[in-house]
């Protein structure tokens, strides 16, 4: 993977501002740490930090179309998984290829195809391409959103980067939040507000969306969605068809020309990329897999719950042994995840998850010393239905996004006068009847089975955006690229309209993907039931916490009493009560967790409040 930036001006010469489009660029290095490019033209500059991936040797950004003054040009993150086979037609077609880059393909299927080229891609992707004639830059993002790709209008232009940090760096962004951006980190951190930064100004090109910038306007367009149409395979054929397109999606995503590994949980979904990719690379000749896992001290002896219903290490061991793999478990150190924080603000560039992200950035940082790629079973559960809440008739019948259903959110700790300018409930209830509301629609449909659609919408729509976001994110950090087999749009429009009763056969869990790697893993890993990725039990990471919090309250200066009311957050402290969440796995740490965190976030970002 790379980093993208740029600027788009129709009144500033931009040829002399090469200083303020390398500071853009160089805020991005974690992302491309081998390479670097900038190019400038009178309207357009844009910027390309390289993951060199496929092709190392080729493949340089910005690339132009050829000649002295290229009149189109792309700066590209991404890995394009059909990329040989369009390159094949392409060239059957008349272009002439100078690299044998993945990169070329994607700037020749748009000189060949314009604004339709990303219908043809299998991939995952956030690019920039730029038509100095028709005097039009477009912002695409892949189907899923796997990759992002922030923007923001400027009075005679844009600005827009990979992440929020390279359009915080133009001159011209100021780090500002609004009360959407308190809503969104208060009111529906976990379901957060599709297209919007959390920066007062700051969009997010959506999930198969197109952003065409003109001088005169700029418009937005999606090239792809789920869209719903009735399922006539009948229950084998759909496990069969699910198999074939789960394993032809691992093979494609193999593809690289550095070292590459496998995310290893236990769990039935990481354990079918696993054994699929194990598969694949034996018919190939290769060498054995590699995999990882991630624990912490202690953790065998942590009572179950709903959200964590076991411990990983058994069922990590038992697949990889009867997979093959050449497993490594990571265990992560109390200390060294208070150490990695900072680490992790820096890389989300926002409040996050706290010590679950600061564990995923160590376990990605270690993975980095042997992997530059990795195979992840993310997403699965979204398009499966493998959450509890798909599960539970309340939250089903709950008029809110289903996880939040019964839960106290954050915005329970907002000052009065904050609160009443945010309002927290309005706000999340009018997020929640625009993305139902979004929800592809089937003629004939039963209440119950339109109810399943839409909870299926809103997994993918708002559960899912803020998982890839913190993979990403947190990955890219290290320079790690993580892939997410399950994402492959293929996949998610064959299984967005497969019945509930097939998805669920006996009323299993994700029975239709057990039953169909089934003869891939052993019997206890295919039918171990959901358990969430792993928070710490770790003591001292909550004491630490509590004493920052302790020491907020003695700062009269402190930021996040610009917004938090100190004296609920003091009596909770007082009485031993958590502080609400912003996740919804069961976590006592979580609250202090979000209260430290946005207070560190305003200060190293100096944000104002607007």
């Amino acid at each position: 993977m790379c980093g993208v930036t740029g600027w788009i001006d129709w009144e500033t010469d931009l040829r002399a501002e090469g200083a303020t489009l390398r500071a853009m660029t160089e805020t991005l290095a974690c992302r491309g740490p081998d390479d670097t490019g900038v190019t400038l033209s009178r309207h357009a500059a844009l910027g390309h930090r390289r993951l060199a991936v496929i092709a190392p040797d080729g493949g340089a950004q910005p690339m132009g179309d050829g000649g002295p003054e290229p009149r189109v040009v792309l700066s590209y993150n991404g890995e394009l998984y059909n990329y040989r086979e369009l390159r094949t037609e392409l060239i059957a077609l008349g272009h002439r290829f100078r690299t044998p880059s993945d990169t070329e393909v994607v700037l020749r299927a748009h000189l060949q195809w314009g604004a339709d080229a990303p219908r043809r891609f299998n991939g995952i992707f956030a690019y920039a391409l730029w038509d100095e004639d028709r005097r039009e830059l477009l912002l695409v993002r892949d189907h899923l959103g796997v990759k992002p790709l922030f923007w923001h209008a400027l009075r005679s232009g844009v600005i827009f980067g990979s992440e929020p940090k390279a359009v915080l760096a133009h001159p011209l962004f100021r780090a500002e939040l609004d009360a959407e951006g308190i809503a969104e980190l208060f009111a529906l951190p976990a379901a957060p507000t599709a297209g919007h930064g959390v920066f007062r100004g700051l969009a997010e090109v959506l999930p198969g969306q197109i952003v065409t910038v003109g001088p005169v306007r700029t418009r937005t367009t999606r090239y792809w969605q789920p869209a719903a149409r009735p399922h006539t395979d009948d229950p084998a054929t759909t496990r069969a068809t699910v198999r074939a397109l789960l394993a032809d999606t691992v093979e494609r995503q193999l593809l690289s020309d550095v070292p590459l590994c496998t995310l290893l949980s236990g769990g039935v979904d990481s354990s079918a990329v696993t054994a699929l990719a194990a598969a694949a690379r034996e018919r190939a000749g290769h060498s054995k897999v590699t995999s990882f896992s991630v624990d912490f001290p202690g953790s065998a002896d942590r009572a179950p719950d709903a959200w964590r219903t076991s411990a990983d290490a058994p069922f990590v061991q038992a697949a990889a042994e009867h997979i093959g793999t050449r497993h490594t478990s990571v265990l992560i150190p109390d200390d060294d995840l208070l150490e990695a924080r900072d680490a992790v603000l820096r890389a989300r560039d926002r409040p996050g998850w706290g010590e679950m992200d600061a564990s995923l950035h160590l376990l990605f940082r270690e993975v980095r010393k042997e992997s530059t790629v990795a195979l992840s079973g993310e997403a699965a559960d979204e398009i499966f239905g493998g959450y509890p809440y798909f599960h539970d008739r309340a939250a089903l019948a709950a008029g809110t996004f289903p996880w939040l259903h019964g839960r106290a959110t954050p915005a329970d700790l907002l000052r009065p006068d904050v609160a009443a300018l945010v309002r927290p409930a309005e706000y999340a209830a009018e997020q929640y009847r625009s993305a139902v509301a979004a929800t592809p629609r089937l003629d004939g449909e039963s209440a119950a089975d339109r109810r399943i659609r839409e909870v299926f919408h809103l997994a993918l729509t708002r559960w899912l955006p803020p998982l890839l976001e913190r993979v990403d994110r947190v990955s890219m950090s290290v320079g790690l690229e993580v892939r997410v087999p399950f994402c492959d749009h293929r996949l998610v429009d064959y299984l967005t309209n497969v019945p509930w009763a097939v998805k669920t056969p006996e009323g299993r869990s994700k029975g239709l993907l057990r039953d169909a790697v089934r003869d891939l893993l052993p019997p206890q890993v295919a039918d171990r039931p959901k358990s969430g990725y792993p928070s710490t039990p770790a003591v001292r990471y909550t004491e630490v916490l509590t004493a920052r919090a302790r020491e907020l309250l003695a700062d009269s200066q402190a930021p996040v009493f610009d917004l938090v009311d100190r004296e609920t957050v003091r009596r909770a402290l007082a009485e031993g009560r958590p502080l609400p969440s912003p996740r919804t796995a069961p976590n006592p740490v979580g609250g202090l967790d979000h209260l430290v965190q946005i207070d560190e976030w305003l200060r190293a970002y100096r944000v104002g409040l607007r």
